[in-house]
């Protein structure tokens, strides 16, 4: 693909952003995707073959890079905390940075219990494996405590982050920074005092 290309791509796919995440991705046309990125119709099913497609890219794109953040941070720092604190501050920054990319992928495919957010189940899956990972060789080194699966410590690390920032999509004000950089503490907090020998 050509320079050009990938940058008219990536034009179309920020636009999705946008228009997914001000109107919805079900009420929204791919028309209204070619308008908000001021190119013609015609274009977007140059490079995608539906609106599916185009949230579909948004999420595995997105999605790879949090695969990828959360085995940095495995592989980075030793306490199982640490690990768990670079994780939420990926996520919270994550939001930081685009809020409206991570209202669509939490509104529109982690949360969306229809067949769009069951084709990605195995992808969303993943990143709870690794996190559970985490926590099982914690439990095994006698830092956690083993009455709590690693699965279910898992689901409810990240199910946390995602009510919180679910919290603050809805709420539809600007969060400030403190806030943002409280919660990172607040989150790891939470999960690893139940979890904790």
């Amino acid at each position: 693909m050509t320079t050009a290309a990938v940058d008219k791509r990536r034009l179309i796919l920020d636009a999705a952003v946008r228009v997914f995440a001000r109107q919805g991705f079900h009420t929204c046309r791919v028309s209204d995707i070619a308008d908000e990125a001021g190119v013609a119709y015609g274009l977007v099913y140059h490079y995608f073959t539906s609106k599916d497609e185009i949230l579909s890219t948004l999420f595995l794109e997105r999605w790879d890079v949090m695969l990828a953040a959360i085995a940095e941070a495995d592989a980075a720092y030793g306490e199982p905390r640490e690990k768990l604190q670079a994780i939420a501050a990926f996520i919270v920054d994550s939001y930081r940075h685009d809020p409206n990319l991570m209202k669509v992928i939490i509104v529109e495919v982690t949360r969306a219990a229809n067949t769009f957010g069951r084709t990605h189940l195995a992808k969303i899956r993943d990143a709870y494996a690794q996190i559970a990972k985490i926590v099982a060789r914690a439990q095994a080194d006698g830092v956690f405590r083993d009455e709590i699966t690693p699965e279910f410590a898992a689901l409810a690390f990240y199910g946390s982050i995602e009510q919180v920032l679910s919290g603050w999509i809805f709420d539809s004000r600007r969060v400030a920074d403190e806030e943002l950089e409280r919660s990172k503490s607040l989150i790891v907090e939470t999960i690893c005092r139940g979890l904790e020998a």
